[in-house]
């Protein structure tokens, strides 16, 4: 147990000793390791944008333990999916890596517009069944489905953590409360992070903050109280101070398959800001095997240095 490891569980001084130990595990396995640094796999995206959008790039993907064992062999802290990708490997898989069970999902032939609001699709009784270390759930704050949203997570959460299991909040804001520039914006962004800590996360999922302002009311803020927006590292910097002045771990996603370099260089950017790490997962798993370990080795290089 390294000193960073130690200093991150004395934030959550108030879990029980179960979720400690749940959250440990993530922080101390795989590459980074010790770091207080977070590399996480996640496949949900069958589900949320149907099997060609997501695996027809590379078709070893349409197979569940695919994602199991290139999750190993790069060396991530975790691998997050739904239940039936994580059914269709658990056994097989068993112990050789933490999972997350993705408890809630929205699919994009669902009509419900720009207002989103997903379903509950496994419990945390399949989470315990398959031995995974938390449970990941998805908000929409913007959507005008917000409290059924919030209502279940609280009550998702207080079983998980009754359990002794962690909870991974994928906060994502989006809705017609939102322009679409604003789902990126880092007034936003910070918002989202602040409501997923505020609703009991441990691990809080979040966009990477664009320099944009959505809120009127916000914007006078950063400008009287001279808030340092210009670059992603100090965008970034301001949404870990949202989550409880960085005393909550703030992970980034990926987002669609892009340019290489442009992604290493949001990584730096996330690095340098204090956050503590990536969710990747088109940019991963759409790749050759090859060039996906290539590709998530030098993003861990990156957190590491």
């Amino acid at each position: 147990m390294t000193k960073r490891v130690k200093e991150i569980l004395s934030w959550y001084a108030g879990e029980n000793p179960g979720t400690l130990t749940n959250i440990a595990r993530l922080l101390n396995h795989g590459t980074l390791g010790g770091t207080g640094r977070l590399v996480i796999l996640p496949v949900d995206q069958g589900f949320e944008h149907g099997p060609a959008r997501s695996f027809a790039p590379n078709p070893a993907g349409y197979d569940p333990r695919y994602h199991f064992q290139l999750a190993i062999d790069a060396g991530c802290n975790a691998y997050a999916a739904p239940l039936g990708f994580l059914e269709a490997g658990a056994a097989e898989f068993a112990g050789q890596l933490p999972l997350i069970l993705k408890l809630n999902n929205h699919d994009s032939l669902a009509p419900d517009g720009s207002d989103p609001v997903p379903s509950v699709t496994a419990s945390v009784e399949d989470a315990l069944r398959l031995g995974c270390s938390a449970i990941g759930y998805t908000i929409y704050p913007g959507s005008v489905n917000f409290k059924s949203m919030y209502e279940d997570l609280r009550e998702l959460t207080l079983e998980a953590k009754a359990s002794g299991l962690a909870v991974v909040v994928w906060s994502y804001p989006r809705g017609s409360g939102l322009s679409k520039q604003g789902e990126t914006a880092v007034d936003v962004c910070a918002y989202a992070a602040q409501i997923a800590a505020q609703l009991g996360a441990n691990i809080i999922k979040v966009k990477p903050p664009t320099d944009f302002i959505e809120q009127d009311a916000a914007a006078k803020v950063y400008k009287s109280s001279r808030i340092k927006i210009k670059t992603l590292s100090e965008r970034v910097a301001h949404v870990v101070q949202s989550a409880f002045n960085g005393r909550r771990i703030v992970i980034f996603s990926g987002g669609a398959k892009g340019a290489d370099q442009k992604i290493f260089d949001e990584c730096k950017g996330i690095r340098d800001g204090g956050g503590f790490g990536s969710i990747i997962g088109r940019n991963s798993f759409q790749r050759k095997r090859k060039d996906a370990l290539a590709f998530l080795s030098k993003v861990m290089k990156i957190y590491a240095s």
